[in-house]
């Protein structure tokens, strides 16, 4: 099967990636994305809003808080309201009323998390077992996988799906948005050597499947705007899997190349370098699920790209916030009469109008403004915090910056885990 030529695609042109300046060490680079929807300067932080809502804020808000993309998921979309119906709509970003570029997952990730009963985690600090038929304890398996794709019910209802490469092409074209990403197996740590060697190859198939559906839809449907394809790298915490897998992805004919899997955060540096140094110069590599500041740093330094988690809102919902010292919860009794800013430097509408007592007892009334005020400083703290990385790097100080904030952030006493 010969690989395509980019050339090919209609509008291919909508799509552009360049490196404008490299740190003095390291890996990190500072670029700029070109798509339909607008640029995208990285590195950068790219909030998730799974089901087309960053849940608890106006998508409106999201630009004022300096959010440059946002990332939905189409496992999700699929289910609920239907990629139909968001193509009906004009795609993700009419859909959701946000102007700026978009990324949709393919919905890897969630097959295999919620079908195998992970949910958000997928073995990310635990040692490896030699066990292939990976199913957290209590949960019955909801997905199963074949070396044409997945089928798995879903986790709403209990209706069967099917999942192919061709199925998530189709799917995320009709979602629309700038970015999409090939359909990969996402395995765990859990899993064996061996499973980890058919799972390499079977995405590498995949992608190539993707790559060419991605091409007949992008001429079908060269009505909308071009759609950027990242192909994803996997090999879990194995040296020779995870090159390889770089190796073959990046030559392939797609715009860009996402680095998923379950990652031992012990290792994450490790593995983002040895993913990096074998894929393509000049295309951008989104390095998927990693949002906490120290990981934010380790992928930065190795040469990642963007960046998405659900973290920053998922823990404001149940009152995590980040500080410059730290991370803690704003329940605790201290807070009950600390009438400040949960961080003075932080310039967030929360942190501008709102103190630590407020928002304490907002979450302890269960006040649906305590998740929105919350979510609101987390999402600005954190793409704030890239975006400073990208400063730092422009102006050769990335490692000072690093040891300045890591040694404040994590020199401090921290009442969250």
């Amino acid at each position: 099967m010969p690989d395509l030529d980019r050339s090919q695609h209609p509008g291919a042109e909508g799509f552009s990636f360049s490196v404008v300046h490299r740190a003095r060490e390291g890996a990190g680079r500072v670029g700029r994305m070109s798509t339909p929807h607008g640029v995208v300067e990285t590195p950068a932080f790219v909030p998730v809003g799974t089901k087309a809502t960053v849940k608890s804020v106006l998508p409106e808000s999201m630009l004022q808080l300096g959010a440059q993309a946002v990332l939905a998921n189409a496992y999700h979309l699929h289910l609920q309201p239907g990629s139909d119906i968001v193509d009906d709509a004009g795609g993700l970003g009419a859909f959701m009323n946000w102007p700026g570029p978009t990324f949709t997952d393919s919905g890897g990730f969630q097959v295999l998390s919620l079908g195998a009963g992970f949910k958000k985690v997928l073995a990310m600090d635990v040692e490896a077992h030699d066990n292939d038929d990976v199913i957290a304890e209590g949960k019955d398996r909801l997905a199963v996988v074949d070396d044409d794709g997945v089928t798995f019910r879903s986790h709403l209802d209990g209706s069967t799906h099917r999942f192919t490469p061709e199925v998530s092409m189709q799917v995320q074209h009709r979602l629309g948005a700038d970015i999409i990403f090939a359909f990969d197996e996402c395995t765990t740590l859990f899993n064996t050597r061996d499973y980890q060697e058919r799972s390499v190859e079977r995405t590498h198939v995949w992608a190539r499947r993707c790559v060419d559906e991605h091409h007949r839809l992008t001429r079908e449907r060269a009505h909308r705007p071009y759609q950027a394809l990242f192909a994803v790298v996997q090999g879990a915490q194995h040296e020779d899997l995870r090159r390889r897998s770089a190796r073959d992805l990046g030559g392939l004919e797609v715009d860009g190349f996402g680095i998923g899997g379950a990652l031992s955060k012990s290792d994450l540096s490790t593995i983002v370098e040895w993913v990096t140094s074998e894929l393509p110069e000049d295309r951008p590599r989104h390095l998927l699920g990693i949002g906490e500041p120290g990981d934010l740093f380790a992928g930065v330094a190795a040469g990642a790209d963007t960046f998405d988690c659900v973290s920053p809102s998922r823990e404001a919902r149940n009152a995590a916030v980040y500080s410059e010292r730290g991370r803690f919860n704003l329940t605790r009794s201290e807070n009950r009469r600390a009438f400040e800013p949960i961080d003075a430097s932080c310039d967030c509408y929360t942190c501008g109008h709102y103190t630590r007592a407020y928002l304490h007892h907002a979450f302890k009334g269960r006040e649906m403004i305590a998740s929105t005020l919350a979510t609101i400083h987390n999402v600005r703290f954190v793409v704030r915090l890239v975006d400073r990385m990208r400063e730092a790097m422009a102006r050769d100080d990335f490692s000072g910056f690093r040891e300045e904030f890591l040694g404040r952030y994590y020199g401090s006493t921290s009442d969250v885990a």
